[in-house]
């Protein structure tokens, strides 16, 4: 089993998500397969089909969290630094060509949300910004070509 680094926050979000599916929807679940079976003949019942197959995927969701907070490191977050681009800072910076500027925080994977600014440190983005200080201009490879950006900030 792989190791996975994550933040308390992350840890706890992905706890609180275990504990709904197990205390909310695997009841929910147990509910429509006895209903459906109480409706008859289970060979032609797409009800009960439906309700297993639902079933069947929320078990595999439980197994996989189970599985990701078994094997969780937190991460220290008071170790983090803002000299150079590392793991958890909220990094601001410039597109040297247009002149718009992004802030985004570097993330592990299982944490990513860019709805939220949260980038994970494998894209090619955080790659590129990783090591670097501020002032620095970093050139990144993206799926459009290849960007400029200008570091104009890295916080906590």
């Amino acid at each position: 089993m792989a190791i996975c680094y994550m933040t308390q926050e992350g840890y706890d979000k992905k706890m609180a998500e275990l504990r709904h599916l197990e205390n909310v929807e695997r009841p929910e679940v147990v509910r429509a397969i006895a209903e459906a079976r109480d409706k008859g003949d289970l060979s032609e019942n797409a009800e009960y089909d439906a309700a297993k197959e639902r079933q069947g995927m929320l078990e595999a969701k439980i197994a996989e969290l189970k599985n990701l907070v078994a094997s969780a490191r937190i991460i220290d977050e008071t170790k983090i630094g803002t000299d150079e681009v590392q793991l958890l800072n909220k990094v601001t910076m410039k597109n040297v060509d247009n002149g718009m500027k992004m802030t985004y925080t570097i993330v592990t994977e299982t944490e990513a949300n860019i709805r939220e600014g949260k980038i994970s440190i494998k894209t090619p983005i955080a790659q590129g910004l990783l090591g670097h200080k501020v002032g620095d201009i970093v050139e990144v490879q993206v799926p459009v070509g290849k960007m400029k950006f200008e570091i104009i900030s890295i916080e906590i």
